[in-house]
């Protein structure tokens, strides 16, 4: 019986071509995989060392509604407030602690939203007496903003598309 063997070359060649082919099917497949994973909605969770202060600001001034509000001990430990398709949350540094103990390490730093509105002077008029970090402006790409910072310690800022400069 007489083995053909065929040269170490045309071997390296055809397994080379076959991961290759391989390789182009995998990546073809987390594509389509991507293309099915939808993302519907990301919604800040802010961490604050008690929620009943920052209620005002969103559900008095800014119309937001409350959706969800948890109690913990004798305060309300985590809320979800919305509007139209708008979402933030909130949850009580305590509360995260005895929820989520490994993750109970949120005292750092202050969060950062930024929120694209119709309305500029709507919203400056609803929080007239709200504590501005950003003076109003209109930034080079096109954004009237004004930047606030809430009773929890975070900074919001509202902003407002307005028309191109013309040239």
């Amino acid at each position: 019986m007489i083995r053909e063997r065929m040269p170490k070359r045309t071997t390296c060649f055809a397994a080379g071509t076959v991961s290759v082919a391989l390789l182009g099917l995998q990546q073809l497949h987390h594509a389509e995989e991507r293309k099915a994973m939808n993302v519907k909605r990301i919604t800040p969770v802010l961490f604050v060392k008690e929620i009943e202060p920052v209620l005002p600001f969103w559900v008095d001034k800014l119309g937001f509604t409350k959706t969800i509000e948890v109690p913990h001990e004798n305060k309300i430990g985590f809320v979800a407030l919305q509007k139209g398709s708008t979402e933030v949350m909130y949850q009580s540094y305590a509360s995260v602690a005895d929820d989520m103990p490994l993750i109970a390490e949120t005292h750092k730093g202050p969060t950062f939203l930024y929120i694209e509105v119709d309305n500029l002077d709507a919203v400056l008029s609803a929080l007239k007496d709200s504590k501005i970090v950003q003076p109003e402006r209109t930034a080079f790409y096109g954004m009237r903003e004004v930047g606030f910072q809430e009773p929890g310690g975070h900074y919001v800022t509202f902003a407002q598309p307005v028309a191109a400069a013309q040239h």
